[in-house]
């Protein structure tokens, strides 16, 4: 027998909320998520009427359903905001530029405007010749390190003023077990954060509407909605820590759907006890982006790359920025060490 619609009771339910249990007609599905989206951004003040607005746009379900979402609430409630969509080309052959085909698709589709910046434009590499340096097990490091800074040159290029971001509830619990896993305590005092505004000169805040969504839901509403997205894994990612969380994270789902959520306000609510010592935020010498350290990550790896030492930015190396940034040569012994690459 056909179930009909727990909210409207008068259409037949085409799905059951992962989220909730209810069992939504197609109609009361959309209305549903995108109210819980603005309910989101209303919530937390995540925009002033009159902001230009980056979404990073990937291609995939996450950004696409963002930008599309984005787009009918900035129509729906007349948020006041000038939308464009910001892409990073890592420069990975059959996945990247694939993708960007897709990002091309969706700015004539939503109307918006495209800004495309790469890591061979920024960083003189592509992260195919990365790859060929590194291997594959520490190459997402420089990747994440590359494209959050490679978002916020672009933004600076097109003078907006916030970043927001696809990141879903599944990708925030995620990033909170796997900093627990780490001991990351700076990262965990921030990963949960709807929204990320740094100190730093020029710093431009990001912002994560999507942060209490489910990835299934994500699905669920690109294939109701027959969005055009890009669906293919980054064939370099296989052996990324971030699987191993998600493996785990959806095995305590499906004994219990609101471990997601449970897991982020259980990041909400964590305090570091007093006396425990936090790094503190300043610039980096070389390159004036946001840093702890007298160097940037960002900064130390592609030292690393040009130096033909790719395991510099990998660990705690932190007594050498001395002397990258004095250009001294490093012993024997030091570049034996950082040469050696677990393939």
């Amino acid at each position: 027998m056909p179930v009909q619609c727990s909210n409207c009771v008068q259409r037949r339910a085409v799905l059951k909320r992962p989220k909730t249990g209810h069992s939504l007609c197609k109609d009361c599905f959309f209305w549903a998520f995108e109210e819980e989206i603005h309910q989101t951004i209303l919530s937390a003040g995540l925009f002033n009427r009159g902001e230009t607005v980056a979404i990073g746009a990937s291609g995939g379900k996450d950004s696409t359903v963002l930008a599309h979402v984005m787009k009918v609430l900035n129509e729906r409630y007349d948020y006041g905001l000038n939308l464009l969509l910001l892409s990073v080309d890592e420069g990975i052959t059959g996945y990247r530029d694939d993708s960007l085909e897709t990002v091309k698709r969706n700015q004539q589709q939503y109307e918006l405007p495209l800004k495309i910046v790469s890591y061979e434009e920024l960083y003189g590499w592509t992260m195919d010749a990365i790859v060929k340096q590194v291997g594959l097990k520490n190459n997402c490091t420089f990747c994440g390190v590359f494209r959050r800074q490679a978002l916020d040159r672009g933004a600076m290029m097109l003078k907006v003023d916030k970043i927001c971001t696809g990141h879903n509830a599944d990708d925030v619990a995620e990033t909170v077990l796997m900093n627990v896993l780490r001991g990351d305590i700076a990262r965990l005092r921030r990963c949960t954060s709807i929204s990320t505004a740094s100190d730093g000169e020029g710093a431009i805040p990001r912002c994560k509407p999507l942060k209490y969504a489910y990835e299934k839901e994500i699905v669920l509403y690109a294939y109701f909605k027959k969005l055009d997205y890009f669906s293919t894994e980054c064939i370099y990612s296989p052996n990324a820590y971030r699987g191993h969380a998600r493996a785990f994270l959806k095995d305590l789902e499906s004994i219990r759907p609101s471990s997601i959520i449970d897991v982020i306000h259980s990041g909400e609510t964590l305090s570091v006890k007093e006396g425990v010592k936090m790094p503190v935020q300043g610039m980096c010498s070389r390159c004036g982006y946001i840093s702890s350290q007298a160097l940037c990550k960002s900064c130390v790896l592609l030292e690393g790359l040009n130096r033909g030492l790719p395991k510099l930015g990998i660990g705690k190396h932190h007594r050498l920025h001395g002397k990258i940034l004095a250009q001294e040569p490093l012993t024997e012994q030091e570049e034996k060490k950082l040469k050696a690459v677990d393939f």
